[in-house]
């Protein structure tokens, strides 16, 4: 792919300027060398501006500077030759023929720059749901940014651990257990049959909805009621009762009613971290002490936090560079809402908040404690099985990989945790693990919500609140279910599949619809800046036109069809096509003419997906890899129309076509799967 490419460049005209000018390589014109595209193709494929940033200390001009430089480059593989344009640009044009076939004979799953070995491995944690009732549309894009952000780090051969963190201890599931025990009286052998004979995750919905609407209609100012909950938070704390049971119960068939959910979207784990491991392993009172022993933690004595264990709000303390600066006003903000400038980490009860318990879990994923988890194994299919932590000895796997102890840790949150997942970072930098603390990354973003169309498709009355969306709360039981909305799209798709394949079988319509709906949703909620609330369409999303993961699906589906064509008509393949290249003259894309350049330019623009991602890793933005591939599936379609490959009758332009279109195709392709998105073989 294209990194490589400019990494070759940029090391030639490194030495260059070196040797020229006698100047060491971490001088900043050398070091800090930008690389950038022409605005036309021909003016080469590949412009330095490096002569601008040497011209005030040579007291040249910088044409003068890139005409010195061109001259003394020398031969470079995989570059036909450099010109100094006037301006002072160095303009590298590339050997169409040599680099074509050497990508489209490349690596099949990957292509990216590889690290280095010493890379060490990075645990990205998303998706979170708290393991109380079905899954809904908002917590999609939480799985879909933070299944994307784990594939484009492998992409680049990252050691990944994914991570899916089930706080299986906290409020939550103790409402819904509430919902069991006192407005339905049952008992945990009567949730067990419920939960045999129902869709359990719906279930529990229903009946979260329910208790936060029994705790809104407690008459009493001393809340009894949510007294109730406070006692059952306590005793599924401490373990060791029916209640504890029950939710115990209660969140492990709702976590695998969730597991159900995301594979459906092709979203895997390696590990699930349990909340109440966490305590009942002691991470919690490990971390407790050393937090004590820094002062960052401390008894307050006075005032309604009395008797709480608390941790002063410093803004500050993060020392956040200028990458992050986003980060820390979004942190701001929300710490601004708070009345009071300290955060309760152990309440006066002796519960722990979950603050406390993530400083805990952040500090196992650094490898900061001394102790570890249990490891159990929860699923054994979809193959490679997925691993829970556990806190019992007795039904530990004898052996099991190495999980936790990352160099960098990344955790998929919303917008709202922000000065949440800052406390952690200063909790790190207290206990002197400054490194940790910066390389702790908050991977946040906005909410999802429902156009007014979409919430009338879906049972939901816009309000006359004038916003342009409709807001959804799972506590109040307004939402859109995940699975539900992945049935309403597939039905729409099987719909249109039927309509444009009559010879197709029903299984046929219902597979291609199922991942013609998955791409429907992952696209879109991923091609939206991350900062950006989503208003989510349902007609939108599906739609075989426009910015949709539909259309770029279709778009590879067209790259198909010519090959299935090919294959008929001359017995030629992807492969058999790659094979012929070096035998076939290179006129065809070498030359000066508008083909060579529409050509070479889907070329080089397919080549660019490594360039796509690196961009997309550093800046924490994953729309950028979306744009990059509807652009490239525009421009493929414009060169579709205008260059056809099956009607050229010119043998050797035929075949280059039809290697720039297997190119374009895989990498699309690869694309599309970084985002979680498989491609049909017809649409």
């Amino acid at each position: 792919m294209i990194l490589p490419v400019h990494q070759l460049v940029r090391r030639r005209v490194a030495d260059t300027v070196g040797r020229l000018y006698s100047l060491p390589p971490d001088d900043a014109a050398i070091a800090e060398m930008a690389l950038e595209m022409p605005p036309r193709r021909a003016l080469g494929d590949i412009a330095v501006p490096v002569a601008f940033a040497l011209a005030r200390r040579l007291r040249k001009a910088p044409r003068a500077i890139a005409q010195e430089l061109a001259a003394a480059l020398g031969p470079i593989d995989g570059v036909v030759r450099v010109e100094a344009a006037p301006n002072g640009y160095l303009n590298f044009f590339l050997d169409r023929a040599f680099w074509l076939q050497q990508w489209i004979g490349g690596p099949g799953e990957s292509g990216g720059v590889r690290v280095q070995a010493e890379e060490h491995k990075t645990i990205v944690e998303h998706t979170a749901i708290n393991p109380n009732k079905a899954a809904h549309i908002g917590h999609l894009r939480n799985a879909a940014l933070g299944d994307a952000f784990g594939r484009l780090l492998r992409f680049q051969g990252r050691p990944v651990e994914i991570q899916n963190y089930i706080d299986d201890t906290g409020v939550q599931v103790a409402d819904v257990v509430v919902g069991f025990r006192e407005l339905e009286g049952k008992t945990l052998a009567e949730v067990r049959a419920i939960a045999d004979s129902t869709r359990f995750d719906y279930y529990c919905w229903d009946l979260y909805a329910k208790v936060t609407d029994w705790y809104g209609a407690d008459t009493d100012p001393a809340k009894p009621r949510l007294k109730i909950r406070t006692a059952a938070l306590h005793n599924i704390e401490h373990g060791g009762n029916e209640t504890a049971e029950m939710a115990a119960f209660v969140a492990d068939r709702i976590v695998r009613a969730h597991l159900k959910t995301m594979g459906r979207l092709n979203i895997r784990y390696d590990l699930l971290t349990w909340e109440g491991d966490i305590l009942r392993m002691k991470f919690w009172a490990h971390a407790f002490e050393f937090l004590k022993k820094t002062g960052e933690v401390f008894l307050q004595t006075e005032g309604k936090l009395a008797g709480c264990w608390v941790m002063k709000i410093d803004e500050d303390a993060d020392g956040a560079a200028d990458a992050e600066a986003a980060e820390v006003a979004e942190a701001a903000a929300a710490a601004a809402a708070e009345p009071q400038r300290e955060k309760v980490i152990v309440r006066s009860d002796g519960t722990v908040t979950y603050v406390g318990k993530d400083i805990a879990l952040q500090m196992w994923k650094f490898g900061l404690l001394d102790r570890d988890f249990y490891y159990r194994v929860f699923a054994e299919s979809p193959a490679p099985p997925l691993w829970s932590t556990s806190s019992d000895a007795a039904t530990a796997a004898a052996t099991h990989p190495a999980f936790g102890r990352a160099s960098m840790v990344c955790n998929v949150i919303d917008t709202r945790q922000a000065y949440l997942q800052k406390l952690l970072k200063q909790a790190l930098a207290a206990l002197g693990f400054g490194g940790q603390a910066r390389r702790s990354i908050h991977y946040s973003y906005e909410m999802v919500a429902l156009t007014h169309n979409t919430a009338r498709e879906l049972g939901y009355e816009p309000d006359d609140s004038g916003k342009p969306f409709v807001e959804v709360s799972g506590r109040k039981g307004l939402g859109v279910k995940a699975d539900d909305l992945l049935d309403r799209l597939t039905a729409k798709a099987a719909g249109e599949v039927a309509r444009r394949n009559a010879e197709f079988t029903g299984d046929e319509v219902r597979r291609t619809a199922e991942m013609i709906a998955v791409a429907a949703v992952r696209y879109f909620m991923v091609k939206f800046s991350r900062g950006k609330v989503i208003a989510f369409d349902i007609d939108e999303a599906v739609s075989f036109e426009g910015e949709t993961g539909p259309y770029l699906q279709y778009a590879v589906v067209r790259a198909n069809n010519i090959f299935a064509k090919l294959k008929d008509r001359e017995g030629l393949d992807a492969a058999g096509v790659a094979a012929a290249l070096p035998s076939t003259a290179p006129e065809a894309i070498a030359g000066g003419s508008d083909d060579s350049h529409e050509l070479w330019g889907l070329v080089l623009e397919a080549a660019r997906l490594d360039e796509v991602v690196d961009q997309a890793i550093r800046t924490l933005e994953l729309s950028v890899v979306a744009k990059y591939a509807f652009a490239l599936a525009q421009q493929f379609n414009g060169f579709y129309h205008s260059y056809p490959i099956l009607k050229e009758e010119r043998a050797d332009v035929r075949l280059w076509r039809a290697a720039a279109v297997a190119y374009y195709r895989g990498q699309l392709t690869r694309a599309l799967d970084l985002m979680g998105c498989a491609v049909p073989e017809r649409m």
